[in-house]
């Protein structure tokens, strides 16, 4: 994506991320309607990501094959904001 470069179901912890980009310390989670289920282990999860260091983008699976162009942009945006 732009240069930019995403491993998958990586270990971080006790957890499996579904995407990373390691350069840009981002997590992108994908989701079905389990995760309307388990609102506080997803909770846990992203704080203990943003506790070492990543920010957390979550989508819903139909977000990405309904608006795959919304995604991507947020993505993008995401990408493009400086690490401080």
């Amino acid at each position: 994506m732009q240069g930019h470069k995403f491993k998958r179901q990586i270990p971080k912890g006790e957890y499996i991320v579904d995407f990373v980009c390691e350069a840009q310390k981002l997590v992108i989670e994908v989701g079905g309607g389990q995760h309307g289920e388990q609102i506080e282990y997803d909770e846990q999860r992203t704080q203990f990501l943003q506790e070492q260091g990543y920010r957390v983008l979550r989508f819903w699976n139909r977000d990405i094959l309904t608006n795959m162009d919304g995604v991507l942009t947020l993505i993008l945006s995401e990408l493009g904001k400086v690490q401080e």
